[in-house]
């Protein structure tokens, strides 16, 4: 970002922008921060701004994503100290979540799907095991059952008559 559009966000002027930054120029290495050329300025923009004299007076620095967070730390203005209180959240909040990470509930998805899976195993064997234990029963059931009715029939069957007629 250029330095007049991070001055418009964190409600400050632009010199006041770039006076903060010169007096913590350690703060801001390349990577931070940067001056654009001439050309860069034709090819960014469609206007310039000119001055009084017919040209810009000074080519603006353009912010990394490093260096406008860095810019909340220096300057004054209510938005940029609100905004640096939230950089250092954000970096306490990411130090703990690597601290602390959070177990990976794929992982303890796929554990609770075997366990499930598991169970369920275990539940149809011990079903299977009763319907074979009823299997049988009731196979002793009809063979003792066949066995009574081959005896009713040998007891039903019409005797041979005994004595005189």
């Amino acid at each position: 970002m250029l330095d007049f559009d991070l001055a418009e966000i964190y409600k400050v002027e632009t010199r006041v922008l770039n006076q903060s930054v010169k007096r913590n120029i350690k703060r801001f290495p390349n990577d931070f921060m940067f001056q654009l050329t001439k050309d860069e300025i034709n090819n960014l923009m469609s206007q310039i701004v000119m001055s009084s004299w017919g040209g810009t007076r000074k080519l603006p620095f353009a912010f990394t994503e490093l260096g406008a967070t860095m810019l909340s730390s220096v300057l004054r203005s209510s938005i940029a100290i609100d905004a640096s209180i939230l950089v250092v959240r954000a970096f306490v909040a990411a130090r703990q979540l690597l601290s602390n990470p959070r177990v990976n509930e794929v992982k303890e998805l796929q554990n609770e799907v075997r366990e499930l899976k598991q169970y369920v195993e275990d539940v149809f064997k011990d079903y299977n095991d009763i319907n074979e234990d009823t299997r049988l029963q009731l196979e002793l059931i009809n063979e003792s059952l066949a066995e009574l009715q081959d005896k009713k029939k040998a007891l039903e069957k019409p005797r041979n008559p005994i004595g005189f007629r």
